[in-house]
């Protein structure tokens, strides 16, 4: 078999590991709230999380992957090396995503993946083949490339903090009478609201490896042009849903008990907002991390209801991970293309 090849294969199965580590690692986000609230048996949100899960990618188009597989420029380099980069900032990312999940973190699979990569194609062949986009873009054009990962990455927990909050005032003030008995209504909504985050997770999440993976085919010579083949859509869903099947419990517990004490309403608010977010980024073509929205649309609701009872320690562990996310996994990947090289050339 062609050097090329054996690489090549190798580059997409690592690019289906990641997307079975993001799907458990990030499942814990999307469950964490519907069973902390008790409103599901784990057994039963992980199904239906699961099902719609699988749905997203299939149904959302692709807008998330093209943004994905085009900040960085590995066209001139050997096809070897080319993927080789990818492979190495994949592992990166996946080595950091297996560490986070081991502490119970609730960090970014985006920021390790765009992190890995970026270290990647540095340690490889410098800055200047990473596609970073400030300069256009504070010249009045659009974000692209790094510029339009980052933007995303950074606005959306704030605004799940901010969706988060007015949610749950409104929510709070429009069910001011109701009796605690009404909290069997707000658990049964909860399978809608849960489905509706699942589907929207896997709408943003699966296409950044779809992105990936429809990469590794360009490179190689697979394929002419940079287009999303469907076998590749089908790929990424199903080891997305077989890695949220596994579950990630150790980040439940961080996410439903450890920032706030989730209640029915609390769990309803937050996977309303954290839809809303991530869907709406989707949309955008904008890779956000669930693990972000999720987390601060919890920190939004419990400000505004008891500032004082959010655990504003845990949420600062938190964010401190989601800060060194980036450099971490950067160098973990850029560590790896010096160690590895060699095979690739």
């Amino acid at each position: 078999m062609e050097p090329l090849l054996v690489i090549a294969v190798l580059a997409v199965c690592v690019v289906l590991l990641f997307d079975y580590t993001n799907g458990f690692h990030d499942a814990a986000n999307v469950v964490a709230t519907v069973i902390a609230s008790r409103a599901m048996t784990p057994a039963r949100a992980v199904v239906l999380v699961a099902t719609f899960e699988f749905l997203g990618p299939l149904l959302a188009g692709t807008a998330v992957a093209n943004t994905i597989g085009g900040f960085v420029d590995l066209g001139e380099l050997p096809a070897e090396l080319s993927l080789g980069v990818l492979l190495c900032g994949l592992l990166g990312a996946i080595g950091w995503n297996l560490l986070t999940w081991w502490w119970g973190i609730p960090s970014s699979s985006s920021h390790a993946l765009v992190g890995g990569l970026i270290g990647a194609v540095v340690a490889a062949v410098g800055a200047g083949h990473v596609v970073w986009g400030f300069e256009a873009w504070l010249a009045g054009g659009s974000p692209s490339g790094v510029s339009k990962v980052l933007l995303a990455l950074v606005l959306s927990p704030l605004l799940g903090f901010a969706v988060g909050y007015l949610i749950h005032r409104l929510l709070s003030f429009l069910l001011r009478a109701a009796r605690p008995a009404f909290n069997r209504r707000l658990r049964a909504a909860q399978y809608f609201t849960t489905a509706g985050l699942a589907f929207s997770h896997g709408a943003n999440d699966a296409q950044k490896s779809m992105g990936i993976l429809t990469l590794v085919l360009l490179l190689g010579g697979f394929i002419p042009a940079f287009e999303v083949p469907f076998w590749v859509v089908l790929a990424c869903a199903t080891a997305m849903t077989l890695g949220i099947l596994s579950g990630g419990w150790r980040i439940v517990r961080t996410l439903g008990f450890a920032v706030y004490k989730v209640r029915p309403l609390h769990a309803l608010d937050s996977q309303l907002t954290s839809a809303a977010v991530i869907l709406s980024a989707s949309i955008a073509g904008a890779p956000v991390s669930t693990s972000h929205v999720v987390a601060s649309s919890i920190m939004g609701i419990g400000a505004s209801e008891h500032p004082r009872r959010v655990r504003w320690g845990k949420a600062g562990e938190i964010a401190a991970t989601w800060a060194i996310t980036i450099p971490a996994s950067a160098a973990a990947g850029a560590l790896l293309l010096l160690l590895l090289r060699p095979l690739f050339e």
